[in-house]
């Protein structure tokens, strides 16, 4: 039984270990593999060997596995690490695999007087205008 503590380790360590095996892939076709610590250059060197047995995508996935048994053993894992990415078929290999996007439907414009989410009609505000005006000239008239 896999503990939630271990769990939590085992996907940072895979997350890790897919983001640095990325990184000094990267590294490796931009020559620069001697800057990368001991330990990268040790997980790329057993990734050629591997490269020369299986296909590239097999051999990513054996190294990541390496990687990420590593790290979760660093990070305090215990006991052997559990599997957190569910494996899945590869997806169909399609000739055309373009989405072709749509613009969608246009919303019909309101109109001015339309009940609002309230289910109160709407005023047009020159309306509301006209109303103060003749509310001010009128309490103006009033007054005098």
């Amino acid at each position: 039984m896999v503990k939630a503590a271990d769990m939590m380790i085992a996907r940072r360590a895979d997350t890790r270990a897919r983001a640095d095996f990325a990184t000094w892939k990267m590294m490796a076709k931009l020559n620069g593999t001697s800057t990368l610590p001991a330990e990268a250059q040790t997980f790329l060197a057993g990734y050629k060997a591997l490269l020369d047995k299986m296909p590239d995508t097999e051999a990513t996935e054996a190294t990541i596995s390496l990687i990420y048994k590593a790290y979760f053993k660093e990070m305090g894992g215990t006991g052997a690490p559990p599997d957190v990415r569910p494996r899945s078929a590869p997806p169909p290999a399609a000739s055309d695999n373009v989405t072709a996007f749509r613009r969608p439907a246009p919303k019909p414009k309101p109109s001015m007087f339309a009940a609002s989410a309230t289910g109160k009609p709407r005023l047009p505000v020159a309306l509301i205008f006209i109303c103060l005006a003749a509310i001010y000239v009128g309490i103006r008239y009033y007054w005098r």
